[in-house]
Protein backbone atom coordinates (compact mmCIF):
# COMPACT_ATOMS: atom_id res chain seq x y z
CA UNK A 1 0.00 0.00 0.00
CA UNK A 2 1.00 3.58 -0.55
CA UNK A 3 1.04 4.97 2.96
CA UNK A 4 3.71 7.02 4.74
CA UNK A 5 3.15 4.77 7.71
CA UNK A 6 4.12 1.66 5.74
CA UNK A 7 7.36 3.33 4.68
CA UNK A 8 8.15 4.58 8.18
CA UNK A 9 7.47 1.27 9.94
CA UNK A 10 8.46 -1.06 7.08
CA UNK A 11 5.10 -2.85 7.04
CA UNK A 12 2.84 -3.99 4.21
CA UNK A 13 -0.52 -2.76 5.53
CA UNK A 14 -1.03 0.28 7.82
CA UNK A 15 -2.82 -1.63 10.55
CA UNK A 16 -1.41 -1.44 14.09
CA UNK A 17 -2.58 -3.99 16.68
CA UNK A 18 -2.19 -3.11 20.35
CA UNK A 19 -2.32 -6.20 22.56
CA UNK A 20 -1.06 -7.41 25.93
CA UNK A 21 -0.69 -10.85 24.35
CA UNK A 22 2.65 -11.59 22.70
CA UNK A 23 1.09 -14.22 20.40
CA UNK A 24 -1.21 -11.58 18.88
CA UNK A 25 1.72 -9.19 18.41
CA UNK A 26 3.71 -11.81 16.52
CA UNK A 27 0.87 -13.04 14.30
CA UNK A 28 -0.22 -9.54 13.27
CA UNK A 29 3.32 -8.53 12.33
CA UNK A 30 3.84 -11.73 10.38
CA UNK A 31 0.59 -11.07 8.50
CA UNK A 32 1.77 -7.64 7.31
CA UNK A 33 0.61 -5.25 10.03
CA UNK A 34 2.44 -4.04 13.13
CA UNK A 35 1.92 -5.76 16.45
CA UNK A 36 2.48 -3.57 19.52
CA UNK A 37 2.93 -5.12 22.95
CA UNK A 38 1.24 -3.35 25.85
CA UNK A 39 4.21 -3.39 28.22
CA UNK A 40 3.57 -1.04 31.12
CA UNK A 41 2.21 -3.67 33.48
CA UNK A 42 5.32 -5.83 33.17
CA UNK A 43 8.29 -5.77 35.48
CA UNK A 44 11.74 -5.28 33.96
CA UNK A 45 12.39 -9.02 34.22
CA UNK A 46 9.06 -10.18 32.79
CA UNK A 47 9.21 -7.69 29.90
CA UNK A 48 12.66 -9.02 29.01
CA UNK A 49 11.18 -12.52 28.82
CA UNK A 50 8.26 -11.38 26.64
CA UNK A 51 10.41 -9.42 24.19
CA UNK A 52 12.94 -12.24 23.93
CA UNK A 53 10.08 -14.58 23.00
CA UNK A 54 8.80 -12.14 20.40
CA UNK A 55 12.27 -11.76 18.91
CA UNK A 56 12.55 -15.53 18.57
CA UNK A 57 9.16 -16.01 16.89
CA UNK A 58 8.46 -12.90 14.79
CA UNK A 59 10.78 -13.90 11.93
CA UNK A 60 12.44 -10.50 11.72
CA UNK A 61 9.19 -8.61 11.18
CA UNK A 62 8.81 -5.17 12.80
CA UNK A 63 6.95 -4.70 16.07
CA UNK A 64 6.47 -2.09 18.76
CA UNK A 65 6.05 -1.53 22.50
CA UNK A 66 3.47 0.62 24.29
CA UNK A 67 3.65 1.85 27.88
CA UNK A 68 1.95 4.38 30.12
CA UNK A 69 4.11 7.03 31.76
CA UNK A 70 1.71 9.79 32.87
CA UNK A 71 2.86 13.37 33.35
CA UNK A 72 1.17 13.58 36.75
CA UNK A 73 0.07 11.05 39.34
CA UNK A 74 -1.66 11.15 42.70
CA UNK A 75 1.20 9.15 44.19
CA UNK A 76 4.75 10.42 43.98
CA UNK A 77 8.00 8.51 43.48
CA UNK A 78 8.72 8.83 47.20
CA UNK A 79 5.62 7.14 48.58
CA UNK A 80 4.39 4.76 45.92
CA UNK A 81 5.05 1.45 47.68
CA UNK A 82 2.00 -0.87 47.79
CA UNK A 83 1.61 -0.42 51.54
CA UNK A 84 1.74 3.37 51.32
CA UNK A 85 -0.76 3.47 48.47
CA UNK A 86 -3.13 1.18 50.38
CA UNK A 87 -3.13 3.57 53.35
CA UNK A 88 -4.33 6.39 51.08
CA UNK A 89 -7.56 4.55 50.13
CA UNK A 90 -10.56 5.41 52.37
CA UNK A 91 -12.26 2.38 53.89
CA UNK A 92 -15.67 3.45 52.56
CA UNK A 93 -14.49 2.66 49.02
CA UNK A 94 -13.45 -0.86 49.92
CA UNK A 95 -16.72 -1.34 51.79
CA UNK A 96 -18.75 -0.19 48.77
CA UNK A 97 -16.90 -2.57 46.44
CA UNK A 98 -17.26 -5.47 48.89
CA UNK A 99 -21.00 -4.87 49.13
CA UNK A 100 -21.32 -5.18 45.35
CA UNK A 101 -19.64 -8.58 45.53
CA UNK A 102 -21.81 -9.75 48.39
CA UNK A 103 -25.04 -8.77 46.59
CA UNK A 104 -23.99 -11.23 43.88
CA UNK A 105 -22.99 -14.02 46.29
CA UNK A 106 -19.28 -13.45 45.76
CA UNK A 107 -17.25 -13.91 48.95
CA UNK A 108 -15.60 -10.56 49.74
CA UNK A 109 -13.61 -11.81 52.72
CA UNK A 110 -9.93 -10.88 52.58
CA UNK A 111 -10.30 -9.45 49.08
CA UNK A 112 -8.04 -6.56 50.19
CA UNK A 113 -5.64 -8.71 52.18
CA UNK A 114 -2.80 -7.48 49.99
CA UNK A 115 -2.40 -4.21 48.13
CA UNK A 116 -2.96 -4.40 44.42
CA UNK A 117 0.57 -4.40 42.96
CA UNK A 118 0.21 -4.74 39.20
CA UNK A 119 -0.23 -1.21 37.89
CA UNK A 120 -0.11 -0.09 34.26
CA UNK A 121 0.83 3.42 35.35
CA UNK A 122 4.54 3.91 35.75
CA UNK A 123 6.33 6.44 37.89
CA UNK A 124 9.36 8.16 36.38
CA UNK A 125 12.01 5.76 37.63
CA UNK A 126 10.06 2.62 36.78
CA UNK A 127 9.23 3.96 33.32
CA UNK A 128 12.90 4.64 32.71
CA UNK A 129 13.79 1.02 33.45
CA UNK A 130 11.04 -0.31 31.20
CA UNK A 131 12.11 2.06 28.40
CA UNK A 132 15.69 0.80 28.68
CA UNK A 133 14.52 -2.80 28.28
CA UNK A 134 12.36 -1.91 25.27
CA UNK A 135 15.23 -0.16 23.49
CA UNK A 136 17.53 -3.14 24.07
CA UNK A 137 15.39 -5.05 21.56
CA UNK A 138 14.91 -4.42 17.80
CA UNK A 139 11.63 -2.52 18.16
CA UNK A 140 10.40 -0.32 15.33
CA UNK A 141 8.01 1.83 17.40
CA UNK A 142 7.57 2.92 21.00
CA UNK A 143 4.35 4.53 22.14
CA UNK A 144 3.13 6.35 25.22
CA UNK A 145 -0.55 5.94 25.94
CA UNK A 146 -1.09 8.78 28.40
CA UNK A 147 0.28 12.27 27.99
CA UNK A 148 3.48 13.53 26.38
CA UNK A 149 6.23 10.88 26.30
CA UNK A 150 9.11 11.62 28.64
CA UNK A 151 12.05 13.36 26.90
CA UNK A 152 14.17 10.36 27.87
CA UNK A 153 12.06 8.15 25.61
CA UNK A 154 12.05 10.57 22.69
CA UNK A 155 15.79 11.23 22.85
CA UNK A 156 16.77 7.55 22.83
CA UNK A 157 14.25 6.81 20.07
CA UNK A 158 15.80 9.45 17.83
CA UNK A 159 19.27 8.11 18.55
CA UNK A 160 18.25 4.56 17.63
CA UNK A 161 15.97 5.38 14.70
CA UNK A 162 12.82 4.15 16.46
CA UNK A 163 9.54 5.93 15.72
CA UNK A 164 7.71 7.44 18.71
CA UNK A 165 3.93 7.55 18.96
CA UNK A 166 1.48 9.05 21.42
CA UNK A 167 -2.24 8.58 21.95
CA UNK A 168 -4.33 11.74 22.08
CA UNK A 169 -8.03 12.56 22.29
CA UNK A 170 -8.11 16.25 21.31
CA UNK A 171 -6.56 18.57 18.75
CA UNK A 172 -4.91 20.54 21.53
CA UNK A 173 -3.19 17.43 22.86
CA UNK A 174 -1.96 16.63 19.35
CA UNK A 175 -0.28 20.02 19.04
CA UNK A 176 1.52 19.51 22.36
CA UNK A 177 2.81 16.18 21.12
CA UNK A 178 4.13 17.81 17.96
CA UNK A 179 6.07 20.31 20.07
CA UNK A 180 7.56 17.43 22.07
CA UNK A 181 8.88 15.79 18.90
CA UNK A 182 6.56 12.78 18.54
CA UNK A 183 6.74 11.04 15.13
CA UNK A 184 3.27 9.45 14.89
CA UNK A 185 -0.02 10.71 16.28
CA UNK A 186 -2.63 8.19 17.40
CA UNK A 187 -5.94 10.07 17.45
CA UNK A 188 -8.26 8.01 19.62
CA UNK A 189 -11.98 8.75 19.66
CA UNK A 190 -14.33 8.21 22.57
CA UNK A 191 -15.49 4.89 21.09
CA UNK A 192 -12.16 3.33 22.10
CA UNK A 193 -11.78 0.75 24.83
CA UNK A 194 -9.69 1.66 27.85
CA UNK A 195 -8.74 5.26 28.55
CA UNK A 196 -10.45 7.62 26.14
CA UNK A 197 -11.60 11.20 25.67
CA UNK A 198 -15.06 12.47 24.80
CA UNK A 199 -14.74 13.39 21.08
CA UNK A 200 -15.99 10.86 18.53
CA UNK A 201 -13.61 9.28 16.04
CA UNK A 202 -15.60 10.65 13.09
CA UNK A 203 -15.00 14.20 14.34
CA UNK A 204 -11.54 13.80 15.87
CA UNK A 205 -9.74 12.34 12.85
CA UNK A 206 -10.39 15.17 10.36
CA UNK A 207 -9.86 17.75 13.11
CA UNK A 208 -6.43 16.39 14.03
CA UNK A 209 -5.44 15.77 10.40
CA UNK A 210 -6.29 19.39 9.54
CA UNK A 211 -4.36 20.69 12.55
CA UNK A 212 -1.27 18.68 11.57
CA UNK A 213 -1.48 19.35 7.83
CA UNK A 214 1.95 20.18 6.47
CA UNK A 215 3.78 18.81 9.54
CA UNK A 216 4.66 15.51 7.89
CA UNK A 217 3.41 13.65 10.97
CA UNK A 218 1.16 10.69 10.05
CA UNK A 219 -2.07 10.25 12.00
CA UNK A 220 -3.30 6.82 13.04
CA UNK A 221 -7.05 6.62 13.57
CA UNK A 222 -8.25 4.82 16.69
CA UNK A 223 -11.50 4.32 18.56
CA UNK A 224 -14.09 1.69 17.72
CA UNK A 225 -12.30 0.52 14.57
CA UNK A 226 -12.74 -3.22 14.10
CA UNK A 227 -13.28 -3.50 10.32
CA UNK A 228 -11.45 -2.54 7.15
CA UNK A 229 -14.33 -0.35 5.97
CA UNK A 230 -14.01 1.78 9.11
CA UNK A 231 -10.28 1.99 8.46
CA UNK A 232 -10.93 3.10 4.87
CA UNK A 233 -13.36 5.76 6.08
CA UNK A 234 -10.75 7.17 8.45
CA UNK A 235 -8.10 7.18 5.74
CA UNK A 236 -10.52 9.01 3.47
CA UNK A 237 -10.59 11.69 6.19
CA UNK A 238 -6.79 11.98 6.17
CA UNK A 239 -5.50 9.22 8.45
CA UNK A 240 -2.44 7.22 7.36
CA UNK A 241 -3.68 4.01 8.96
CA UNK A 242 -5.48 2.55 11.97
CA UNK A 243 -4.53 1.72 15.56
CA UNK A 244 -6.72 -1.09 16.90
CA UNK A 245 -7.09 -2.86 20.22
CA UNK A 246 -10.49 -4.31 21.07
CA UNK A 247 -10.80 -6.48 17.96
CA UNK A 248 -7.85 -8.62 19.09
CA UNK A 249 -9.41 -9.43 22.49
CA UNK A 250 -11.63 -12.11 20.96
CA UNK A 251 -8.99 -13.51 18.59
CA UNK A 252 -8.00 -17.16 18.88
CA UNK A 253 -4.53 -16.26 20.19
CA UNK A 254 -5.73 -13.74 22.78
CA UNK A 255 -5.27 -14.57 26.45
CA UNK A 256 -8.62 -12.96 27.32
CA UNK A 257 -10.45 -15.33 29.71
CA UNK A 258 -13.02 -17.42 27.81
CA UNK A 259 -15.90 -16.12 29.92
CA UNK A 260 -15.04 -12.56 28.86
CA UNK A 261 -14.58 -13.53 25.21
CA UNK A 262 -18.06 -15.06 25.23
CA UNK A 263 -19.53 -11.97 26.86
CA UNK A 264 -17.89 -9.67 24.30
CA UNK A 265 -19.04 -11.76 21.35
CA UNK A 266 -22.63 -11.46 22.58
CA UNK A 267 -22.46 -7.74 23.43
CA UNK A 268 -23.96 -4.94 21.38
CA UNK A 269 -22.26 -1.60 20.73
CA UNK A 270 -24.50 -0.05 23.42
CA UNK A 271 -23.21 -2.37 26.13
CA UNK A 272 -20.11 -0.36 27.02
CA UNK A 273 -19.75 2.56 29.40
CA UNK A 274 -17.23 5.38 29.74
CA UNK A 275 -16.48 5.84 33.43
CA UNK A 276 -13.83 6.91 35.93
CA UNK A 277 -14.75 4.08 38.28
CA UNK A 278 -12.06 1.62 37.14
CA UNK A 279 -8.85 3.68 37.33
CA UNK A 280 -9.77 7.23 38.30
CA UNK A 281 -9.56 8.42 34.69
CA UNK A 282 -12.25 8.00 32.07
CA UNK A 283 -12.07 4.59 30.42
CA UNK A 284 -14.50 2.57 28.34
CA UNK A 285 -15.42 -0.89 29.53
CA UNK A 286 -18.03 -3.59 29.15
CA UNK A 287 -21.14 -2.69 31.09
CA UNK A 288 -22.19 -5.00 33.93
CA UNK A 289 -23.89 -4.72 37.34
CA UNK A 290 -20.42 -3.82 38.67
CA UNK A 291 -20.14 -0.72 36.48
CA UNK A 292 -23.82 0.14 37.07
CA UNK A 293 -23.23 0.15 40.83
CA UNK A 294 -20.36 2.63 40.48
CA UNK A 295 -22.57 4.93 38.42
CA UNK A 296 -25.36 4.93 40.99
CA UNK A 297 -26.17 7.87 43.25
CA UNK A 298 -24.96 5.97 46.29
CA UNK A 299 -21.48 5.35 44.85
CA UNK A 300 -18.54 7.40 46.15
CA UNK A 301 -16.77 9.63 43.63
CA UNK A 302 -13.84 7.79 42.02
CA UNK A 303 -10.41 8.42 43.56
CA UNK A 304 -7.57 9.88 41.48
CA UNK A 305 -5.28 7.53 39.57
CA UNK A 306 -3.76 5.19 40.71
CA UNK A 307 -5.73 5.01 43.97
CA UNK A 308 -8.99 3.90 42.36
CA UNK A 309 -7.27 0.81 40.96
CA UNK A 310 -6.51 -0.20 44.55
CA UNK A 311 -10.28 -0.32 45.09
CA UNK A 312 -11.35 -2.08 41.92
CA UNK A 313 -8.68 -4.48 40.64
CA UNK A 314 -8.59 -6.99 43.48
CA UNK A 315 -12.40 -7.50 43.53
CA UNK A 316 -12.53 -7.72 39.73
CA UNK A 317 -9.71 -10.28 39.71
CA UNK A 318 -11.74 -12.43 42.13
CA UNK A 319 -14.87 -11.96 40.01
CA UNK A 320 -13.08 -13.06 36.84
CA UNK A 321 -11.57 -16.11 38.53
CA UNK A 322 -14.94 -17.23 39.87
CA UNK A 323 -16.72 -16.52 36.59
CA UNK A 324 -14.32 -18.87 34.84
CA UNK A 325 -15.52 -21.76 37.02
CA UNK A 326 -19.20 -21.02 36.49
CA UNK A 327 -20.15 -18.78 39.44
CA UNK A 328 -23.38 -17.11 38.27
CA UNK A 329 -23.06 -13.92 40.32
CA UNK A 330 -19.47 -13.43 39.20
CA UNK A 331 -20.47 -14.06 35.59
CA UNK A 332 -22.94 -11.18 35.85
CA UNK A 333 -20.34 -8.82 37.34
CA UNK A 334 -17.36 -9.64 35.11
CA UNK A 335 -16.20 -6.80 32.89
CA UNK A 336 -13.24 -5.70 30.80
CA UNK A 337 -11.96 -2.74 28.86
CA UNK A 338 -13.41 -2.83 25.35
CA UNK A 339 -14.56 -0.30 22.76
CA UNK A 340 -17.96 0.29 21.19
CA UNK A 341 -16.79 -1.73 18.19
CA UNK A 342 -17.56 -4.79 20.32
CA UNK A 343 -20.96 -4.87 18.63
CA UNK A 344 -19.21 -5.78 15.37
CA UNK A 345 -17.11 -8.53 16.97
CA UNK A 346 -19.27 -11.62 16.52
CA UNK A 347 -16.88 -14.54 16.05
CA UNK A 348 -13.48 -15.81 17.14
CA UNK A 349 -10.85 -15.81 14.38
CA UNK A 350 -7.09 -16.11 14.27
CA UNK A 351 -5.14 -12.84 14.35
CA UNK A 352 -3.89 -13.60 10.85
CA UNK A 353 -7.44 -14.06 9.57
CA UNK A 354 -8.47 -10.74 11.15
CA UNK A 355 -5.64 -8.93 9.37
CA UNK A 356 -6.59 -10.48 6.04
CA UNK A 357 -10.26 -9.63 6.62
CA UNK A 358 -9.23 -6.02 7.31
CA UNK A 359 -7.35 -5.99 3.99
CA UNK A 360 -10.27 -7.41 2.01
CA UNK A 361 -12.84 -5.16 3.68
CA UNK A 362 -10.60 -2.13 3.12
CA UNK A 363 -10.22 -2.99 -0.57
CA UNK A 364 -13.94 -3.41 -1.09
CA UNK A 365 -14.68 -0.12 0.69
CA UNK A 366 -12.06 1.68 -1.39
CA UNK A 367 -13.57 0.28 -4.59
CA UNK A 368 -17.03 1.47 -3.55
CA UNK A 369 -15.64 4.93 -2.90
CA UNK A 370 -13.80 5.01 -6.22
CA UNK A 371 -16.95 3.86 -8.05
CA UNK A 372 -18.91 6.75 -6.58
CA UNK A 373 -16.86 9.31 -8.53
CA UNK A 374 -16.84 7.53 -11.89
CA UNK A 375 -18.92 8.84 -14.82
Amino acid sequence: MKSPLCDLLEIEFPLVAFSHCRDVVVEVSKAGGLGVLGAARYSVESLEVELNWIDEHIEGKPYGVDLIAPTSMAVSEDNDSPDEIRKMVPEEYKKFASEILERHDVDAADVYAEAYRRSSFLTEGKAGNIIDVAFSHPIKLIANALGVPPPYMIDIAKQQGVATAALIGTKEHALKQVQAGVDIMVASGTEAGGHCGDVSTMVLIPEVCSALQGSGIPVLAAGGIVTGRQMAACMAMGAAGAWTGSVWLTSAESDTPPVLKEKMLKASSRETIRSRSRTGKHSRQLRSPWTDAWESETAPDPLPMPLQSQVTEAPLARVTKLAEVGHEGANQLVTSWVGQGVGLMSSTQSAKAIVYEFMQDYLEASERLAASIKD
